[in-house]
């Protein structure tokens, strides 16, 4: 039983269909099926950069830009958010970085309360390496968990993947396995 779980896939790869995208449907196919999915391929939304406007005398914000619109409507109506980013650079894609960028400035939406109404949500990050140290991964992990704790949401955990060329990531048992499990504890007691 889901109780109205609602997970938001954000997917921040440059390639289409790439080892991220492909262990996070894996996962997400052992989601109960009462569980609603939405997923949003930052390449076809084209969030434009973020401007931070927090030391302006007027810092009120208000998204204008159907695409940030769009992704500030599917965040608001997620229970859980996955980010699903190959590992560029030891950190998230900077498409997945504009995107959490986007969230400082929703912040100071009048009347919207992002910050309190993302409180108790649960942050869940999917994301595939070209390496086989997965500690490369930990700069990564640990910005996103403290993005959790700030946010006052439950940090979800990784699921991480070995694979840099297309497909790779399936000869992973490991990430393969780990995935069918990956979000059984969210659902599980829900």
């Amino acid at each position: 039983m889901s109780l109205n779980r609602t997970f938001l896939f954000v997917l921040g790869s440059a390639r289409a269909n790439g080892n991220s995208e492909r262990l996070a449907r894996h996962a997400a196919t052992h989601l109960p099926d009462d569980v609603t999915q939405r997923w949003i391929d930052l390449k076809s939304v084209r969030l434009p950069e973020y401007e931070d406007r927090r030391r302006q005398e007027n810092r009120a914000y208000t998204p204008t830009d159907p695409s940030e619109i769009e992704l500030l409507d599917a965040t608001l109506a997620a229970t859980d958010i996955a980010l699903v980013s190959p590992l560029y650079w030891y950190t998230l894609s900077s498409s997945t970085k504009r995107y959490l960028d986007h969230w400082t400035g929703w912040f100071d939406v009048p009347g919207l309360r992002f910050k309190e109404r993302m409180a108790g949500r649960t942050l869940w990050v999917v994301t595939a390496l070209g390496e086989n140290d997965l500690h490369a991964a930990d700069p990564l992990v640990d910005s996103v968990r403290r993005s959790a704790d700030y946010m006052k949401m439950h940090f979800g955990g990784v699921l991480l993947g070995i694979g840099s060329r297309p497909g790779q990531v399936e000869h992973d048992a490991r990430a393969m396995a780990g995935a069918r499990e990956f979000f059984h504890e969210a659902c599980a007691g829900a």
